[in-house]
């Protein structure tokens, strides 16, 4: 993974109290992450850092879109992304996950890198379907792709094993 020093937050010299922090996740920010599903967006991100004496509390307020497939025509189309996320950063002894939203790293630490936190965040606020929106009740996907699946699903002849299966069914 490339480095993302813009997204490493050098917190041993800051005060105890709310620090903010601006972001901008874009195309580079995906690159930068091998296998990201996403490869291009634009996300705009503020993080208010509450430091403590020996915690770190991160609240992430993100808007913007990424742009991905089509899960019907296979066509890039952006997907709009918002939301808010929490995260607790403990100092203690030694680097440990403890659930989802708290993790510790060691107090001698002087940085937290939120990269890979906030590539997560993204990759969750993602939909499970992600198919191109309607527009007056007409799909706008790929004309020509839409057809194309329509002709091949009109086609289709049933598959002569399921009328075996049916049969069992039947007799039960």
């Amino acid at each position: 993974m490339k480095s993302l020093e813009q997204f490493i937050i050098p917190f041993s010299g800051l005060k105890v109290g709310i620090h903010r922090f601006d972001f901008k996740v874009d195309n580079a920010f995906f690159e930068a992450f091998e296998y990201s599903e996403i490869k291009s967006g634009s996300v705009d991100i503020v993080a208010d850092m509450e430091k403590e004496e020996r915690m770190l509390v991160f609240d992430y307020s993100l808007t913007g879109t990424v742009d991905l497939p089509c899960d019907r025509c296979g066509e890039m189309f952006a997907i709009p992304v918002k939301g808010n996320e929490r995260l607790i950063v403990k100092l203690g002894d030694a680097y440990r996950d403890e659930g989802e939203e708290v993790i510790t790293i060691p107090e001698t630490d002087k940085q937290f890198d939120v990269s890979r936190f906030l590539y997560e965040v993204l990759h969750l606020l993602l939909p499970a379907r992600r198919i191109h929106p309607e527009v007056g009740g007409l799909s706008t996907c790929n004309p020509e792709i839409i057809k194309k699946l329509e002709e091949l699903s009109s086609h289709h002849e049933p598959d002569p094993r399921w009328e075996v299966l049916k049969n069992l069914k039947n007799k039960s």
